[in-house]
């Protein structure tokens, strides 16, 4: 069963192409640093970005991050993802690999990634490989350093505001910029501020090789050439916190065209990365051009009032996007603390090996059923979802998600006993009615996201990954299977629930 696109999605489609319908055979206007009004217009309509030329990074700490990038690729640890987009299955033509906090996830197109953690203070994580563990160590040291600059910058923000300067700050800064120092601000609130927008607990690793990609997406709206990744907004972050990008592209440093003077727009053989204001065909765009060891923030709101592209040069190119990932609902810890909530109702076993539950009130059985679909669905499924690709980095999810499928499965049981209660002869009717009433919906959204699943994991694109790569459908059981109470396929419950409920209505 295809899913039906969010209204959110429906209305961004429906902008897009009112936004293309507007423009017909025309091309919007859009700015790189060879013209004249290039700095202005970023001064004007784009002053919370930030660049760093690669310069002003110390030099041995784009050493050491740019052989981590090439340790994690030899090593096979970047993968396209399977993401889902308005119910359709995509590949992604960049690969990918998330590195973090212990614990810590990223959704985006309704795919979670899991954190290969990166090693802190209090928490042991097993490697497969000594370099994969030195090259995570490695992303975590950028991240301390992305975290000072982005703080740095945010401050300089402020002062260009509070003095109330026309324009925004120098945004393309070279290394010989006079740099303000980390005390600039008094006020204690805002340096608390600062360190929270700017508190990276994620990057996600980026790579492409365009050379190897049969297709890549022209750029619709302005002209710019083949993307790599489409406009968008980056997803799942804490409101106004900011993101840190290091490029590096596979070529020596400052390499160009030969032909790039007389070339008109954007020279494609170099990666740039290209912003707009949302849906304003007013103002210019940017494509800035980014070479070995760039870096650029997007500071404050600019994620949210703006999108960014891609655009593909012609050699291969890793990324470390550091992000503030909204995690109130995405770590192990969270979504542990859930499951203990959903089993607080059981009371034990009685005969047979069934489970008794302490209460049948509609809410708490709501509740019940409510987590033991948000573990199924955002968390088992998702990972087994990804095959098996967790393993060529660490073993650190696999003791987690033995442990939730354990839960999983006692809420199971608890689904079965609900059941057997909603059944039992001398049920008072009005208490059938709110248990069935309470619990119809979960059961009807976990039969959909199932049958949603298991065709996804045997979908004609799953079916051309390798071997381990192929999307695992888990869990999963034969109607017949001993170890479980329930079937896999509950449409026929669900049909007896509702015959049920209709008998039950006043």
């Amino acid at each position: 069963m295809k899913r039906s696109p969010t209204v959110e999605e429906q209305e961004r489609e429906a902008k897009k192409l009112r936004l293309l319908e507007e423009l017909e055979d025309t091309w919007l206007p859009y700015l790189t640093p060879k013209d004249d009004e290039f700095y202005q217009q970023w001064q004007l309509k784009y002053p919370k970005l930030v660049f760093r030329e690669a310069d002003s990074v110390p030099e041995e700490l784009h050493k050491e991050v740019q052989e981590a990038f090439l340790t994690l690729h030899k090593h096979g640890c970047l993968f396209r993802d399977l993401v889902r987009i308005q119910g359709k299955d995509l590949l992604t033509p960049v690969s990918r690999i998330l590195i973090g906090n212990p614990g810590c996830t990223y959704k985006y197109l309704n795919t979670r990634l899991f954190t290969i953690p990166w090693p802190v203070n209090g928490s042991v994580a097993n490697y497969t490989k000594d370099e994969i563990g030195a090259a995570c160590q490695t992303f975590l040291k950028l991240n301390d350093y992305l975290q000072l600059e982005t703080i740095q910058a945010l401050e300089e923000l402020t002062s260009k505001e509070k003095a109330g300067v026309d324009d925004a700050l120098p945004v393309y800064i070279a290394p010989d910029y006079p740099r303000l120092g980390l005390g600039l601000s008094s006020d204690r609130q805002e340096e608390v501020d600062y360190k929270s927008r700017a508190a990276y607990n994620v990057t996600l690793l980026n790579f492409m090789d365009p050379q190897k990609m049969s297709y890549l997406k022209e750029e619709p709206y302005f002209g710019m050439g083949n993307m790599a990744v489409s406009w968008h907004h980056d997803e799942n972050l804490v409101e106004k916190s900011a993101v840190a990008v290091y490029n590096y592209t596979c070529e020596g440093p400052g390499e160009e065209s030969e032909n790039d003077s007389q070339l008109e727009g954007r020279d494609p053989d170099t990666w740039h990365v290209g912003f707009k204001i949302s849906w304003d065909i007013e103002t210019p765009g940017l494509a800035i051009p980014l070479h070995q060891g760039d870096c650029y923030f997007m500071l404050d709101e600019l994620n949210a009032t703006h999108q960014h592209c891609v655009l593909a040069g012609s050699q291969p190119r890793f990324s470390s996007t550091h992000r503030v990932a909204e995690c109130s609902t995405g770590t192990l810890d969270y979504i542990l603390q859930r499951c203990q909530l959903a089993l607080q109702n059981l009371h034990g076993e009685v005969g047979d090996g069934d489970i008794s539950l302490k209460s049948l009130d509609p809410a708490i059985l709501k509740q019940g059923e409510e987590i033991h679909n948000e573990v199924e669905f955002e968390w088992l499924r998702q990972f087994w979802f990804q095959n098996n690709r967790y393993k060529q980095c660490t073993d650190w999810w696999y003791q987690p998600m033995t442990e939730l499928e354990g839960h999983w499965k006692k809420m199971e049981e608890v689904t079965n006993a609900v059941l057997r209660e909603v059944r039992r002869e001398g049920l008072p009717v009005e208490q059938r009615r709110g248990i069935l009433t309470a619990i119809l919906a979960s059961l009807t959204t976990r039969q959909n996201l199932r049958r949603e699943w298991h065709a996804r994991c045997q979908s004609r694109i799953a079916r051309t990954l390798p071997v381990d790569q192929k999307p695992e459908c888990r869990p999963y059981w034969e109607k017949d299977d001993p170890a479980m109470r329930l079937p896999f396929d509950l449409a026929d419950i669900i049909a007896d629930l509702r015959a049920q409920l209709l008998q039950a209505k006043p």
